[in-house]
């Protein structure tokens, strides 16, 4: 392969490598399955995976089929994703205009930025016990620091030249905040959306395998339960296509904001 002028592969080299990196895997997989190195109970074929997942697109299992669990799981990201950022990123930008509000907040934000997601779990459950509220509050753990942290250095290293031009125009506190701060942060606000996208999607699954009664997670709990394999690895897969389609969306718009900006 002939490497583009600038030294980066080609998009068609791309999709070459991922091709093969996905062939070695399955690869890999089949041969350990195939080959008996472990048993088919504890580790199926991908093809045995493959027919299970096909199966459950059309017929329940916990309740439900494989779609129905992945728009319920969908439901409780999307609400506790956009409950993050509609937080993480106004008061990040706060906190890098306002010093008062960044010293106030800052040592609160830090102490439990530290407390994974995962660590949410048993409070939410306490205080919601199987309804949306646990989840939501899982996802909002995942999310929330990410945005609020990008939005809070995008602010900070505006360059400084456009803020003094503000003032000198007479623009008022909100009005810099808003027609300056904000759309300068925008690239490093996207990327905190992305980084708090996967965060959250990762959340929600643990949230699900212990405070939820529907969703993706709950149905592998499930096959667990009935020691099917091919169950537990068939909601694998559909998080990993799941949560790959999320990033690719974002990868798109802060791509695209980047280009707009010439940064990339």
């Amino acid at each position: 392969m002939t490497p583009r002028p600038d030294g980066r592969p080609s998009r068609a080299e791309i999709w070459v490598l991922g091709a093969a990196g996905l062939a070695t895997f399955f690869g890999l997989w089949a041969a350990l399955s195939g080959f008996g190195f472990v048993s088919p109970r504890f580790l199926p074929s991908p093809a045995a995976v493959a027919m299970r997942g096909i199966f459950l697109l059309a017929h329940p299992f916990a309740g439900a089929s494989l779609p129905v669990h992945v728009l319920s799981s969908l439901g409780r990201y999307g609400l506790g994703f956009l409950l993050g950022a509609c937080v993480g990123v106004p008061l990040g930008l706060l906190m890098g205009w306002y010093r008062l509000l960044d010293d106030i907040v800052t040592p609160i934000f830090d102490a439990l930025r530290f407390v994974a997601p995962i660590a949410w779990v048993p409070f939410a459950a306490l205080w919601f016990g199987t309804g949306i509220g646990g989840p939501v509050m899982v996802i909002f753990a995942g999310a929330f620091p990410p945005c609020l942290i990008n939005a809070y250095r995008g602010a900070r290293f505006v360059d400084k030249k456009f803020l003094e031009a503000a003032r000198t125009l007479g623009a008022g506190n909100l009005r810099i905040i808003v027609e300056v701060l904000l759309p300068a942060s925008v690239p490093s606000i996207v990327a905190g959306l992305r980084v708090g996208a996967g965060l959250g999607w990762q959340s929600l699954v643990g949230a699900e395998l212990i405070v939820a009664s529907s969703g993706v997670g709950y149905m592998m709990v499930q096959g667990q339960s009935a020691v099917s394999t091919t169950t537990v690895l068939s909601g694998m897969v559909a998080i990993g296509i799941v949560g790959y389609l999320v990033d690719l969306v974002l990868r798109e718009i802060q791509t695209a904001t980047q280009r707009r900006r010439g940064l990339a």
